[in-house]
């Protein structure tokens, strides 16, 4: 049975997660070449307004970011992605201009921002899935990068910890573009609701 989308997204029960939204990863400092060009078609802005849209109409907004000590402790080493970031001319150095949320996504006093030192997923070993539940939280909405790594882990991690899990399209990227659109119909269709970001709009506007 197909879910009503505006109940589904209701702000009283509702978070926008955005996942790795940052200089060094999509933005000016991009050590991520293909994922930056992914996100150039208009992904970044539509992030932004649907953090503005959420913030308006009451659903909880939570940043999670990828972090890397100076030093290099704590940080995973076994996988080649982790080696490659931790080579790149701009480091996720905590409090670094790499590390920042890209200006265009405006991060608001209150929003929350969750790092992350180690790991692909925002869930795992970090306290989001608690604070999510102590602000009456059951449904998510998951935009970011990347289609190809975490935001599968985000949807994953959120649907084994009993979330709806919405999805817009629109406001996720991957590459090669017709991976992503395998990902789409293949595995993230089967767990997580997929929407546009209008869609989105549309439920959020309609309430304020």
């Amino acid at each position: 049975m197909a879910l009503d989308l505006v109940q589904l997204v209701d702000p009283r029960h509702t978070a926008l997660v955005t996942q790795e939204c940052q200089r060094a990863v999509i933005g000016d400092l991009s050590a991520l070449p293909e994922l930056a060009e992914a996100v150039a078609g208009g992904t970044i802005a539509n992030i932004a307004a649907l953090v503005e849209a959420a913030r308006e109409a009451g659903v909880r907004v939570v940043h999670c970011t990828a972090e890397r000590r100076a030093d290099g402790q704590g940080a995973n080493r076994n996988a080649r992605l982790f080696g490659y970031m931790a080579r790149a001319q701009s480091p996720l150095i905590p409090g670094s201009a790499a590390a920042e949320i890209v200006p265009e996504i405006r991060v608001a006093d209150s929003d929350i921002v969750l790092p992350r030192l180690h790991g692909l997923s925002p869930f795992h070993g970090t306290e989001l899935d608690f604070i999510l539940r102590n602000l009456g939280v059951t449904t998510l909405v998951g935009v970011g990068v990347s289609v190809n790594v975490a935001i599968q882990n985000l949807a994953f991690d959120a649907v084994n910890a009993c979330y709806q899990v919405v999805i817009p399209t629109d406001a996720v990227a991957g590459f090669p573009e017709e991976y992503v659109e395998a990902v789409f119909a293949n595995t993230l269709g089967a767990i997580s609701t997929l929407v546009s970001s209008d869609q989105l709009l549309d439920c959020w506007r309609a309430r304020e």
